[in-house]
């Protein structure tokens, strides 16, 4: 059974609510990523933003991305998986809110996220297909 630290892409990293989105956009960088999950003061979980959402919420709107925090851009409830939830479950979880990054948690630490690319790479055409139809489907 494939297990979600099966697929996963390790070493990801997340920024505190409290850093700047060029900072983001540095570590992004780095990291050659396009999006960086978000802690809150007690090294929780509490958002992603992606380098779409400080184009889009930030730069085109004028605002300096040396003064707009992370905190400003995450929306909504973070979504997550368990290390060791199978991958039907990852599937379901992106499926079911629409999301192309899901962060992979094990012992309440980020160790890797699960992308789009993720899931291409390591599952079949057919679970791949299907899921694909899932995420760019018309909204229900």
């Amino acid at each position: 059974m494939t297990k979600a630290k099966d697929i996963m892409h390790e070493g990801a990293q997340w920024i505190t609510r409290e850093e700047t989105l060029t900072r983001a956009a540095q570590v992004m960088q780095l990291l050659d990523v396009g999006a960086l999950p978000v802690s809150d003061d007690n090294g929780r979980l509490c958002g992603i933003i992606t380098d779409r959402d400080i184009v889009v919420k930030c730069l085109a709107k004028g605002h300096d991305p040396d003064k707009v925090t992370a905190a400003e851009l995450c929306e909504g409830t973070p979504r997550w998986i368990d290390a060791n939830a199978d991958v039907d479950d990852v599937l379901h979880e992106m499926e079911i809110h629409r999301i192309r990054r899901l962060p992979v948690i094990e012992n309440k630490r980020l160790v890797g996220m699960i992308s789009e690319a993720d899931v291409a790479r390591h599952l079949p055409d057919a679970q791949v297909a299907a899921f694909a139809g899932q995420i760019y489907s018309p909204a229900h």
